[in-house]
């Protein structure tokens, strides 16, 4: 079948739930990762025909796409930071938010120095290698509670050419880290049960709970827990950061004020909305 022919299709089964710039962007990646063709090489090759093998890989994606299943969970992988990272409903799909963030631990500190970094929840490693492969010098660590998310995470690192220590830990329950740290940087889980009618149903449906939710009554339980290890395990000078939920910028604030910590500084996202906050002892 003439590829011209699927894209048809495609958009025909895929435009009550899509807007059209979407479909085209979905169908772009779609083509370059099962067929290693561009936008502009299939513009340029109108009879461009494809297998039935190949074909049978669009009308499930199509199936996928109105589903609400994320297209980077279709074809398994995502950029962030520049980097190519491997994601499964195991793992969040990474954010530009969190591009952010990386981007301002990097940005405070010297690249050459000698540091040891700790990531915590670190889902797909997004955090953890982006760091590593942006500050060579660091001795980077990474800790999840889920095991797939560890396995995934380590393909990361691997397909990245970086070097990341991970550990598989329920920050809940532990009391000790395995060693000090010069920066402590998490993404925990922050989205309140209530505010799950805000989220979109690709995520509501396919991304893994564990890593989202957090109850009513103690939104700020992992930033509580993380912040008291930090305490007795980040060094000297040593400096905590965090992805925060936007409407707790000032909660998160009063909770690490009242625990010590000094320099706090709540920062906001390219939404101009409350997303990280950094504090140092």
């Amino acid at each position: 079948m003439k590829l011209q022919k699927v894209k048809q299709q495609f958009f025909s089964e895929l435009n009550k739930l899509y807007p059209e710039t979407e479909i085209q962007s979905f169908f772009n990646l779609l083509i370059e990762f099962k067929l290693n063709l561009t936008r502009i090489e299939f513009a340029l090759q109108p009879d461009f025909e494809i297998n039935e093998s190949n074909l049978e890989f669009f009308k499930k994606a199509i199936t996928d796409l109105n589903n609400s299943v994320p297209i980077q969970y279709i074809i398994g992988e995502t950029e962030f930071y520049g980097l190519p990272f491997k994601v499964n409903p195991h793992v969040l799909i990474p954010r530009p938010e969190t591009e952010e963030l990386v981007e301002w631990i990097t940005n405070s500190i010297d690249p050459n120095k000698t540091l040891k970094i700790l990531d915590i929840g670190t889902g797909s490693g997004c955090i953890a290698i982006s760091l590593a492969q942006k500050l060579p010098n660091a001795n980077v660590f990474a800790i999840d509670v889920s095991a797939n998310a560890i396995k995934t995470a380590k393909q990361n690192a691997d397909l990245n050419n970086v070097k990341v220590h991970f550990m598989k830990f329920d920050i809940l329950k532990i009391e000790k880290l395995t060693d000090t740290f010069d920066i402590i940087v998490s993404n925990p889980p922050y989205v309140r049960e209530l505010e799950k009618v805000q989220i979109k149903p690709n995520v509501l449906k396919n991304e893994p709970h564990l890593a989202l939710f957090v109850k009513d009554d103690n939104p700020l339980l992992f930033y509580n827990k993380i912040a008291n290890l930090a305490m007795n395990y980040l060094n000297k000078n040593g400096s905590l950061f965090f992805e925060i939920n936007q409407y707790l910028g000032k909660p998160m604030i009063d909770l690490l004020s009242k625990k010590g910590f000094q320099n706090i500084k709540l920062k906001k996202d390219f939404y101009q909305v409350d997303r990280m906050i950094k504090a140092e002892l």
